[in-house]
Parts: C-alpha cells; sequence; structure tokens
C-alpha cells in the first residue's frame, strides 16, 4: 500500500510515559499520571486515567503500516456503525471533528474505556446473536468498499506473503524447493475455489474476527475497534468464529448463519473458499511476523519464530492444506 508523505518513520523507541501523557493532555485531556499499558503487538494502547471523567484508550499506531487516509477511512467506518446503534467501540472525536491525532511524529486515536470477557460460545443461542451482530455490520459494510485499505485476495495474501519470505530468505534453504512447490500448488487450489465461489461480493469486514478480539458484555458481544478493517468477502469474518472438526464446525456456522441472515443476504457458494482463506491466513501471518521481526517486542513476545523448527512445521501444516482444500466443501446441519 503506497505511503502517505505525511507519515514519520519515528520508531517506537522514543514512546516514552511523558511523551504519551503530553500526547493525551495536547487533546485536551488532564491525565492523572496512571497509565497501564494493554496487549497490543501492532501498536501500542494504553489505558490512561484522567481527572474529571472516566479512563481512555490512546492507540499509538505503528508507524508506516497505514497511511492517514486509511486510519481515518476505518475511523469513518466505526463511527458509523456506532451512529446505528451497532456494539463498537469507535474513536473519540474532538470539536473540530477530528479522531486522528499527531504529536512529536506519532499518530494516535483516543477511545473510551469499555470491558468486557472473552466469548465463550457455550450454546447456540450465542452463535446466532454473533451471527446477528456480523449481519448488520455487513448489511453497511456492503454499502461501498474502502478505498485506502487492502482486500484479502490470493494475491495480497498469498503470493505477495510467499514472495517476501523467499526473498528475505526466511525460509531456510534445505526447504526452499519444496516451500515454492507447495505454494505453487496451494495457488491453483485456492484460485480453483474462488472459480468455484463466483463473483462473490467484497464488501467492508472486521478482518480479523477470531475470539480473542471479541469482547462480551451482558448486552451481548462487542468489537473494541476495528484496526484490521479491509475489503473480502462475507464468510472472512465467519469461518474465523468456528472451532473443533468439521461436524463441530458445520453446526456453528448454521447457527451463525440463522442470525447473519436476519440482516444480511449470504451467498452459499462462498462456503467453497473457507479452506482457501484459512490457507492464505496461515501464510499472511508468517509473512507478518518476518515483516514485524526487527521490533524487538515481537523477538520476546514471538521466541520460537524464525527456528528451523518453526518454518518445517509451516511448510507441513501447508501440505496439509492441499488435502483439506480439495475436500467437499462443509455441508451445514439442518
Amino acid at each position: 500500500m503506497p505511503q502517505s508523505e505525511n507519515i514519520s518513520p519515528t520508531n517506537y523507541s522514543n514512546l516514552s510515559p511523558d511523551l504519551i501523557l503530553d500526547a493525551i493532555e495536547s487533546c485536551g485531556y488532564e491525565a492523572n499520571g496512571s497509565m497501564l499499558a494493554l496487549n497490543s503487538y501492532e501498536n501500542r494502547v494504553y489505558r490512561i486515567e484522567v481527572n474529571h471523567g472516566q479512563a481512555i484508550v490512546a492507540k499509538f499506531y505503528r508507524p508506516l503500516r497505514w497511511t492517514d487516509d486509511a486510519i481515518l477511512e476505518e475511523h469513518q467506518f466505526s463511527l458509523t456503525l456506532l451512529e446505528n446503534e451497532l456494539p463498537i467501540v469507535a474513536p473519540l472525536v474532538n470539536k473540530d471533528n477530528q479522531s486522528l491525532f499527531h504529536y512529536q511524529g506519532y499518530r494516535f486515536a483516543l477511545f473510551p474505556m469499555q470491558g468486557g470477557r472473552w466469548p465463550e460460545f457455550q450454546n447456540v443461542g450465542d452463535y446466532e446473536w454473533m451471527g446477528r451482530f456480523l449481519g448488520r455490520i455487513h448489511h453497511i459494510g456492503a454499502n461501498c468498499q474502502f478505498k485506502h485499505r487492502h482486500q484479502i485476495s490470493l494475491e495480497t495474501y498469498g503470493e505477495q506473503s510467499a514472495h517476501y519470505l523467499l526473498s528475505k530468505q526466511f525460509i531456510p534453504m534445505h526447504i526452499e524447493t519444496a516451500y515454492e512447490t507447495v505454494t505453487d500448488d496451494l495457488f491453483k487450489l485456492i484460485k480453483a475455489c474462488y472459480d468455484l465461489a463466483g463473483n462473490t461480493p467484497i464488501i467492508r469486514l472486521h478482518g480479523d474476527c477470531h475470539r480473542g478480539n471479541i469482547l462480551w458484555r451482558e448486552q451481548g458481544p462487542h468489537f473494541v475497534d476495528l484496526d484490521d478493517a479491509c475489503n473480502g468477502p462475507a464468510i472472512q469474518d465467519l469461518w474465523m468464529l468456528l472451532s473443533g472438526d468439521q461436524s463441530e464446525s458445520s453446526v456453528q456456522l448454521s447457527h451463525l448463519l440463522k442470525g447473519y441472515q436476519a440482516f444480511a443476504d449470504f451467498d452459499y457458494r462462498q462456503l467453497n473458499l473457507i479452506e482457501a482463506l484459512r490457507t492464505l491466513r496461515m501464510m499472511n501471518y508468517a509473512a507478518w511476523l518476518a515483516k514485524r521481526w526487527q521490533d524487538p517486542s515481537f523477538k520476546i513476545a514471538f521466541p520460537w519464530f524464525d527456528s528451523t523448527n518453526y518454518w518445517e512445521q509451516h511448510l507441513q501444516e501447508l501440505r496439509e492444506q492441499l488435502y483439506l482444500i480439495q475436500e467437499p466443501v462443509m455441508k451445514l446441519s439442518e
């Protein structure tokens, strides 16, 4: 994605507690000095206690990841969802209608603090509830596409990921040929899956809709932000909520779609994309780690990455996808 000229290459090494608090106060908030770092690999996120109000969350964006236009596009999508009474934690907007702020080379946004628990999906009602939630998001997301964010595709998640890993010599030499052979075969099969899915509508998605990105309260599920929002097929946000063997996943997806279709249409040909999208996510994840490997926090959080064992296991998982992707499409339970 082209980067705008106004993005500073500043890295996180200069993001001191004093700078963070000064940035918050530059937006008109009176921080009381209490600050807690929250779990986030891609960005730096902090809970900030302020005087005369509830705590806020400050997210400092990873330099060079998104353009300003891409961030603002995600902000506007979040705010539109919130205006339509969807449970989204959207960025705070100041009196000048600004949601993205700049301070000493860093870009950041502020959010209201909202807690919750990870979803357990203990009964079919939870899946139907989540399906309704995603159906409402996708109904609005289908109105147009993002202009400044990527689309999940064979090229962006598959071919570009493989090219990056090979060109940067992350793949160990002794399995390089095998990796190229397996990925070439997978790309042909993925293309065939897309052909079976037909002219699948491409809409605005959450983009990283796994359980760890969902919080549940008494009022139901909500997303704290849409940082990975992108364009893609609707099934992308649905298959990532599935777990267990195929029979269990079939039941789960049936109930997700029961709730989903109360608010949005679903083309069942998209079921042909589940294993293709799973494969693309695996490849994109490996490339994502490689691109972030010079960040010291990644070496602490993922010490097993860039080891021979990791890449051999990754190759084996891709080989398994060669078989899974050719299995009959998932049959939904009645």
